[in-house]
């Protein structure tokens, strides 16, 4: 079924960790050929006729806008849904939703808060179901992340990421995809603001089979030291505004400053999955500097999404 050589074609992308090595590498090789066809006026309609509905109960600039264009380039169509539109706000349930859904459409999109949603959206969906974030996972993120490593790096495996801040959903998914494909990862955050021990087994186990080496830390020093990618999120994630002026002093001196980053080597790339708060998790001079990558990363959003979609659609 479809165009994928490792079995992505009906599939699922739920959670980095429930793909295999030579899936990622796929997922981003296509992309690497759509985003160079896009640039160069080539049209690429694979789900020509397909109908991608995306269910959204967070807000979202890029999630949205960047599957919406997605689907326009691959020449299907897609149905933006949101949760107070739908019967689901109404008591409905996710799986009589994805039953019915099933009937319609040829994919299902969804970002949400609980994880267990999308599990439970996929079960009882007989057609691909895309997490385009939870509040555990953003698979959808780090492919774009790799997908920008690859075009400024050459390579993934062997180089060293170290993601400073909260141990939220960017971290855990940052930590399956390196122990995927050999990146070396060392997470620095604040006490009692780890990422999650089901996350970290699961990626230490995987880090055994591909030579990774992950790293927990206190110390965003030490996490930055010779590192080829620095990496930070928002201290205070979607659904946490009420603790921002508590996370501001827990987690200062976690900030990307122009300190931290000597510790890195010195064509270090910046990143962060944006928005970003400048003067908070990242100053002005490191997000605005030379090293900074985080408007490829953004657009990659696009082009590393379309590969998913034509891979588990087409």
């Amino acid at each position: 079924m479809g165009i994928s050589k490792t079995g992505l074609g009906g599939k699922d992308l739920i959670a980095l960790y429930s793909l295999g090595r030579e899936q990622i590498t796929e997922i981003l090789e296509v992309a690497a050929r759509l985003k160079d066809e896009q640039k160069r006026g080539i049209s690429h309609p694979i789900l020509t006729g397909k109908t991608l509905a995306m269910i959204f109960t967070k807000s979202s600039t890029r999630t949205r806008v960047s599957f919406e264009v997605a689907m326009h380039q691959l020449g299907g169509y897609p149905l933006f849904l949101s949760g107070q539109e739908l019967q689901l706000g109404r008591g409905e349930t996710i799986a009589d939703t994805a039953m019915v859904m099933s009937r319609y459409v040829d994919g299902i999109m969804i970002r949400t808060f609980a994880h267990s949603d999308v599990e439970e959206l996929a079960k009882y969906a007989e057609i691909p179901v895309v997490n385009g974030l939870t509040d555990l996972n953003h698979p959808c993120q780090i492919l774009a992340d790799f997908q920008t490593i690859i075009e400024h790096k050459g390579k993934l495996e062997g180089l060293k990421l170290a993601y400073v801040g909260d141990g939220n959903n960017v971290c855990h998914s940052l930590l399956n995809g390196c122990a995927k494909v050999g990146m070396n990862i060392s997470v620095a955050t604040p006490a009692g603001y780890e990422p999650d021990p089901r996350i970290i087994s699961l990626a230490e186990a995987d880090a055994k089979a591909s030579g990774a080496v992950v790293e927990l830390t206190g110390d965003p020093l030490k996490a930055v030291k010779d590192a080829d990618v620095i990496y930070t999120d928002v201290w205070a994630s979607m659904g946490q505004e009420a603790e921002h002026e508590e996370r501001l002093k827990i987690f200062k001196s976690c900030q990307v400053n122009t300190e931290l980053v000597r510790e890195a080597k010195p064509d270090y790339l910046f990143m962060h999955c944006l928005p970003a708060h400048r003067g908070e998790e990242v100053t002005a001079e490191v997000i605005d500097g030379p090293n900074s990558v985080v408007f490829d990363e953004a657009e990659n959003r696009l082009h590393a999404q379309k590969a998913v979609l034509a891979l588990m659609m087409g």
